[in-house]
């Protein structure tokens, strides 16, 4: 029986907390397919599950990770061999299901996909959840018919993971893209991706009016609450805001008037569910339309052994882009 390190959230009579700790195979959940795993990434939900500061956790103990890529070492799916190199990402990874902030992995066939060149395990952890999502929002508006020939496409918190990748892809579509956001010196950053103008949080942080001067074809919001509100209430007729986070607060301080008197679309996108033939199709679209330095411009790697300290600190905004966690597996890079 083979040990591994892993962070484990456990919880008892003085709390939930995380730890490095050794774990036996033996310790792992149900599944149909065993991965060594190469490379995780920390989500925001990752970071509040290993705080505390959400209720994300569902059982305890947990394997936090809601991303992991590596290879394949069992499988009695049909889908999968030994050696594959595959990728998962949510599906209740870190929340249900041990994730991937472990050295070993035991998952369900139907929540993998291979990875498709030439992705490298490493990039597609910088992708990860937040780039799925991403690219979700961007289907969701191309399935309502909007077109880069519309108008300008906005992105909120456009300095974080789902925001980066939003401006990345739109601009890859051929959309001229604002990002909005409050981090001191991201402005280079962002346009790098492919922003073409420079929103400060600050014109969207304030309660305004239900109608206000329409800027914006289409929109992707990664941070809801007034935010939400306001990109709503400046969305141009016909337009369409895919909105997928809620850092920015749950409640959705708006009224009716931007859709029935400008005929405005709020598309709601959620990333959870397995959906594996999407999540596979996505991943194909991810290897074809982003640029590796793009990837790499959005990302660092670091090792396992900082892995825990850093997801603490995504809570409190310290992280920009992505930060992919290298278990120490050897794989083709």
């Amino acid at each position: 029986m083979t040990d591994f390190r892993a962070i484990r959230i456990d919880k008892d009579d003085h709390g939930q907390h995380a730890d490095y700790v050794v774990m036996r195979e033996r310790d792992l959940m149900e599944g149909d397919v065993d991965v060594d795993v190469a490379f995780s990434a920390i989500n925001y939900k990752d970071g509040l599950a290993v705080t505390g500061k959400g209720p994300v956790v569902r059982r305890f103990p947990m394997i936090p990770g809601v991303d992991l890529a590596g290879r394949v070492t069992r499988s009695a799916h049909p889908d999968f061999a030994s050696g594959d190199i595959v990728v998962a990402t949510a599906c209740g990874l870190g929340e249900a299901h041990f994730g991937g902030f472990a050295e070993k992995a035991r998952l369900s066939g139907d929540w993998l996909a291979k990875l498709p060149p030439p992705l490298t395990p490493a990039r597609a952890m910088a992708v990860g959840t937040a780039g799925l999502t991403a690219l979700f929002c961007v289907l969701a508006l191309e399935r309502h018919g909007a077109r880069p020939q519309d108008g300008l496409a906005v992105v909120t918190g456009a300095a974080g993971g789902v925001g980066s990748f939003a401006v990345a892809l739109l601009a890859k579509a051929g959309w001229r893209v604002a990002a909005v956001t409050g981090r001191a010196g991201a402005e280079d950053y962002l346009k790098r991706l492919g922003a073409t103008e420079i929103i400060p949080r600050e014109e969207l942080a304030a309660p305004g009016k239900p109608l206000q001067t329409q800027r914006f074809a289409v929109g992707v919001d990664a941070v809801g609450g007034v935010t939400l509100a306001n990109l709503l209430a400046q969305t141009r007729f016909d337009g369409a805001v895919a909105a997928c986070g809620n850092v920015g607060g749950m409640e959705l301080p708006a009224n009716i008037a931007p859709f029935i008197l400008r005929g405005v679309s709020l598309l709601g996108v959620e990333s959870v569910r397995p959906r594996i033939a999407l999540r596979r199709e996505a991943w194909a679209r991810i290897a074809r339309d982003l640029d590796p330095d793009a990837i790499d411009a959005m990302s660092e790697i670091i090792p396992f052994d900082r892995a825990l300290n850093r997801a603490c600190s995504i809570v409190s905004g310290q992280i920009r882009g992505r930060v992919v966690i290298d278990m120490g597996l050897q794989l083709p890079l």
